[in-house]
């Protein structure tokens, strides 16, 4: 934390310098209507997707039944084949649409979002660091504009006039700013970035995020999208029919070549940070674009090779049209519980992940989540996505991927890994996180931070595929134990009982287990990891809450076993106790930081009024966006704050500091 003070000083120092106008102002989110989600029986639910209470009837147990006690886990303590490749514990990070990140990651470089800092605090203590990714389709538009020109101090400004695409993906205006709040966040928490360079219209190409982000975000910025979902162009209209692979590789060439007569890359890193062909596998394949020789071609440029994959989508539901096919998610349920729906959704990539490796590239997951254009109510919002997304990341990891990043819209969606309230609600509102975010907490702590991790998708005779089971070694060790079970049966007898044997090793006394845990695979939120939750709709800072509950296995040290039951449905996470890191210190306290503006009277932290009513601004009631403070009571409605720079800078950007010192 000691490298945070200074930068964000200089920060305070920089803004100084700037006219009070740019900093009069402080960043809002659009106003929203207020809603409340509700389980009334009858009731029907008007709000938006995040808050959907609505819920799915487990599926049927299988039959005829599924192999479940006992299940033989035959480890071995050193040789075993088929281990995937090495793998670091921020393997699994996050997609933010770059429309959304005001609402995500904070108002600006001086406000930061309390409980994103502390989202990604959870991940980073048990992972070392976390990857996010600012982007989607936002980024194919996006234009840097100098601080100021976009109104009432915000950092992006949406065009809702010029949608476009099946999405209706708005152009976006962003400020630099936007770049010193992701900046000013990965020296509080250890967050690494990868940004997109517009890639809509290249002749020429709009240049101005390169040379920001490289000079903004240092040694925090891993890689640049050299556009999204290429092969889709041409169906949304901005590109010709014709377009291909060699269309693609040539625009890459066209890119360079600009940069450097731009002169915008003068230390020469950002031409080596590339990441392609970022395909989704819709109209070319990965074969396709690697016979273009592209990768040889750019090797130097190349940092990632990446695609997108969503499993399936619910566009038709989500924007219509005509003859629009909508999908019941009753009937694809039993899909998300299934670990073969994991090996056939990524045997496609298995040549490529190859190939990858003999290019000496790492191969990303770039954009994934249960389903494209938001997801599905019942299963993106559930359980089931949440040992769906440990199974698929687990499974990648495996299949030689190098990373994964589960996207996340805005209030629209039922796929986020973590939802901020609409700001009219901010006062008696907290965050919702989501199903995605458990698997994101519980895939850190799998993998750990020794960035020596092997995964094994363990095969056992009549294994079914709604028991996966993996062995997860480090420096060729079995250390950890991650156990699926996809049934949903309340009785107890769909329980798993897996028994851990290690050839050429000595089973310990006892193994620390946690488990992942709710009441059937639809339930909604309050789920528990070792005890702990981050709770439902409007209820999370971002910290889990409970106490912490490592459960004790005893084993067999006659047979040398250790039998683990997993509930049905739950996951297991067994720790092996061979000298890798134990239950305990996976689980240590995180990092985590206070609230730095007054937005309740209870529950929270709070700051002096006075510091306040200069750091957070007044609003407008006849503005057409919501502030974040009330005026006090003898102040007209319709005035605005005067404060000057300093009052801004002190009162921000040292509030956030205060938990960091």
């Amino acid at each position: 934390m000691g490298s945070a003070v200074p930068a964000l000083l200089r920060l305070a120092l920089a803004l100084l310098s700037l006219t009070p106008t740019a900093l009069g102002t402080v960043t809002i989110y659009a106003t929203q209507a207020v809603f409340t989600p509700t389980s009334t029986p009858g009731a029907s639910y008007t709000g938006v997707a995040a808050y959907n209470p609505g819920t799915l009837v487990p599926p049927p147990l299988p039959t005829p039944a599924v192999l479940t006690n006992p299940i033989p886990v035959n480890l071995q303590n050193s040789g075993t084949p088929g281990l995937g490749v090495k793998q670091k514990g921020s393997f699994l990070g996050f997609s933010i649409e770059m429309s959304v990140t005001n609402q995500v990651l904070g108002k600006n470089s001086t406000l930061l979002q309390v409980p994103f800092l502390n989202l990604m605090a959870n991940i980073v203590q048990r992972a070392g660091s976390v990857m996010v990714r600012v982007g989607g389709n936002t980024q194919e538009s996006a234009h840097l504009v100098p601080v100021g020109d976009i109104l009432n101090g915000r950092v992006l400004s949406k065009n809702l006039t010029g949608v476009t695409g099946t999405t209706q993906t708005p152009p976006l205006d962003f400020t630099p700013d936007l770049l010193y709040m992701m900046r000013n966040i990965s020296e509080l928490v250890n967050v690494h970035w990868f940004l997109g360079i517009p890639w809509f219209v290249t002749q020429p190409f709009d240049l101005g995020i390169v040379p920001a982000a490289t000079e903004i975000l240092g040694d925090y910025l891993l890689g640049m999208q050299a556009g999204n979902e290429p092969d889709m162009y041409n169906l949304h209209g901005h590109r010709p029919a014709t377009y291909g692979p060699y269309d693609y590789g040539g625009e890459i060439h066209d890119f360079l070549t600009q940069l450097d007569a731009a002169n915008g890359d003068p230390t020469g890193r950002a031409k080596t940070l590339l990441i392609a062909p970022n395909i989704a596998d819709f109209d070319w394949t990965p074969e396709q674009v690697w016979d273009t020789n592209l990768v040889d071609t750019y090797n130097a440029n190349l940092a990632y090779l990446a695609v997108e994959k969503y499993p399936r989508d619910n566009c038709a539901a989500t924007f219509g049209g005509p003859g629009a096919n909508v999908t019941d998610p009753q009937s694809v349920l039993p899909l998300y519980l299934t670990h073969d729906a994991h090996t056939q959704l990524l045997a496609p990539y298995l040549n490529s992940t190859l190939y990858a490796q003999g290019k000496g590239k790492p191969f990303l997951m770039f954009e994934t989540n249960t389903a494209s254009c938001g997801g599905f109510l019942g299963i993106s919002d559930a359980f089931a996505a949440t040992l769906w997304g440990l199974d698929y990341a687990l499974q990648m990891a495996h299949s030689n991927f190098s990373g994964a990043m589960f996207h996340l819209g805005g209030q629209n969606v039922f796929y986020n890994p973590f939802t901020s309230p609409p700001t009219n609600e901010s006062t008696f509102h907290q965050w919702s996180v989501g199903s995605l975010y458990y698997s994101a907490l519980v895939m850190a702590e799998a993998i750990g931070p020794s960035n020596t991790t092997q995964v094994l998708n363990y095969g056992v005779d009549n294994l079914s595929s709604f028991t996966p089971i993996y062995g997860i070694y480090e420096n060729g060790t079995p250390v950890r134990v991650a156990i699926v079970n996809y049934l949903d049966d309340p009785s107890g007898t769909s329980d798993v009982h897996a028994v851990i044997a290690i050839a050429g090793g000595t089973i310990p006394s006892s193994v620390q287990v946690k488990y992942l845990a709710a009441s059937s695979v639809t339930q909604k939120g309050n789920y528990t990891w070792a005890g702990q939750t981050f709770g439902g709709f409007f209820e999370s800072d971002g910290r889990p809450m409970g106490t912490e509950n490592i459960t004790t296995v005893a084993c067999d040290t006659t047979a040398q076993t250790c039998t683990v039951v997993v509930p049905a449905p739950g996951f297991a996470l067994v720790f092996l106790n061979n000298g890798a890191s134990t239950a305990a210190t996976a689980g240590a306290p995180t990092q985590t930081y206070a609230t730095t503006a007054k937005t309740k009277m209870r529950n929270t932290a709070t700051v002096d009024p006075a510091v306040l009513s200069t750091s957070n601004g007044f609003r407008a009631s006849d503005h057409d966006l919501a502030g974040t403070s009330k005026p006090p009571s003898a102040a007209p409605r319709t005035a605005q704050a005067s404060f000057g720079a300093a009052g801004l800078v002190v009162a921000t950007v040292v509030a956030v500091l205060a938990r960091a010192l």
